[in-house]
């Protein structure tokens, strides 16, 4: 799980590259870009670290050490956080080592701080799967006839306005939260040229 955002008319072309050599060479169930790949065709590409299937977001969850965090944090142009309801389904998994919503908090806090230590902006984002809360009901139905077992547990992934945003956020000051929901969103949107699928 990666975003990858083009910036430019090179990004676009790369990103097509990309996206054929998934679905042509690398295609294994579902298409893979290897990180190889990535490397290769990565100007003009904005790169960002995802939601918690991540690696980044799944290396915290597994404790790895600081040094290993940081080679990963490099590789990323910004990273990501989500509001706490997209991930409460880790306090269902009896597994899991999350189990509080503090802890949810917890993680995202290091997340923040980890793009404080190496100066990479961090944005708050949606994982939006659907525009509006009742529209849950279709995805609910979609993952219910793909076997889901927890279809009817669905994570709120609607688009929310930036107010919705910056409530969701503000465990983390007003300062902090501000800077994640707006300023650095709009320094990424910013870095993208207006470009048309050619």
């Amino acid at each position: 799980h990666i975003i990858i955002l083009a910036k430019n008319k090179l990004g676009l072309k790369h990103l097509y590259q990309l996206i054929s050599a998934s679905n042509l060479k690398y295609f294994k169930r579902v298409p893979i870009i290897p990180k190889t790949e990535l490397i290769t065709h990565r100007e003009g590409l904005i790169i960002g670290s995802a939601c918690e299937a991540g690696e980044l977001y799944q290396a915290i969850l597994r404790g790895v050490p600081d040094a290993e965090l940081a080679k990963l944090v490099k590789f990323y142009d910004y990273l990501e956080i989500q509001p706490l309801g997209n991930d409460m389904f880790m306090l269902r998994d009896e597994k899991s080592t999350v189990k509080t919503v503090d802890d949810l908090m917890d993680i995202n806090r290091k997340i923040v701080s980890l793009g404080e230590q190496f100066n990479k902006p961090v944005c708050a984002t949606c994982d939006v799967h659907f525009m509006d809360p009742d529209d849950a009901i279709y995805r609910k139905i979609l993952m219910a006839g793909m076997g889901f077992k927890d279809a009817d547990e669905q994570a709120p992934l609607f688009l929310r306005t930036t107010e919705e945003m910056l409530a969701e956020f503000e465990y983390l000051g007003s300062d902090k939260c501000y800077e994640v929901v707006v300023t650095n969103t709009r320094m990424i949107a910013d870095m993208c040229e207006p470009i048309a699928p050619a």
